[in-house]
């Protein structure tokens, strides 16, 4: 059993432990709503993240703080630190640390009591179902049982947020949810590899055919133009290079949805709930 933590997170009243930590891989869009849910619940948890962060749905993810220092996503910030100890202390003030450590070095030197691949990389990335007590991932790519122990569906339909305690999850289709009647139209990928350079923001209502941004390579540029009319609901940050066919954007037709940009989604939240219940469940909550 590890020692307990001295010390009580800020206006919550909730005395954090080391044996109860949760490690999520990833704080992207998604992740985000499951390291949010589970520090409202008042788990103590510590979000892994790579050097360069590439989610599009920027205002509701904590990722975001690995480039600005913080963030903040529906009423809880998010800070960077540098070091695995210094994420007690930002717990303590009542905020989500995110540490840079895309191989999951802190994961093997301080083995947590839960650990959540949530990188949606739709293949694992090294996580095995030894590296915790508990091991849970998010989406296809991992097999229940064997390299972790739970996965949770990340499809949209009937399944999503499903529990799978044998099995693996629904196989990426590469074709996105439908909302509204477009799926694979709402999605925007580079046409060639380059540095990208936007000129709208998220938020932002835009016109099917316009342009939104430009690749810049050493051919020339090419413009990234949207395929519907909506809202801007994500867009990679400027000056990220990518490759030819990166997703790049997302857009939203339902113009009454703008001020969901910035907010967890309900498919984040329904993903969340699932992790909740298994780490409550194993924490005896």
């Amino acid at each position: 059993m590890r020692a307990g933590l001295t010390g009580v997170q800020e206006g919550r009243g909730t005395v954090l432990k080391k044996e109860k930590l949760v490690i999520v891989r990833g704080a992207g869009d998604i992740s985000t709503g499951t390291i949010h849910r589970l520090f409202r619940a008042g788990f103590p948890v510590l979000a892994l993240e790579g050097q360069y962060p590439s989610a599009i749905r920027r205002k509701a993810a904590f990722s975001e703080a690995v480039y600005n220092g913080e963030t903040s996503v529906d009423g809880v910030k998010a800070v960077k630190i540098h070091t695995f100890s210094d994420a007690w202390t930002v717990l303590e003030e009542g905020m989500v640390p995110v540490l840079v450590d895309p191989e999951g070095e802190s994961i093997r030197q301080h083995r947590p009591a839960v650990l959540v691949d949530a990188i949606l990389a739709k293949k694992n990335l090294g996580t095995s179902i030894d590296m915790a007590d508990l091991t849970i991932a998010l989406g296809p790519g991992f097999t229940a049982g064997r390299d972790v122990h739970y996965v949770i569906e990340t499809m949209r339909g009937h399944n999503l947020g499903r529990i799978i305690a044998e099995g693996s999850a629904a196989p990426n289709t590469g074709i996105p949810g439908v909302i509204a009647g477009y799926g694979i139209e709402r999605v925007i990928h580079a046409g060639a590899a380059g540095v990208f350079h936007g000129f709208r923001e998220i938020g932002d209502q835009v016109a099917a055919g316009e342009s939104i941004g430009v690749i810049v390579s050493e051919d020339g540029e090419t413009e990234v133009c949207t395929q519907i009319s909506g809202i801007l609901r994500g867009i990679i940050r400027d000056g990220f290079p990518v490759t030819k066919g990166f997703k790049t954007a997302d857009v939203d037709p339902r113009l009454e949805e703008q001020k969901n940009c910035f907010t967890i989604s309900d498919k984040a939240r329904c993903i969340a709930g699932s992790v909740l219940e298994l780490v409550c469940r194993y924490q005896g909550v």
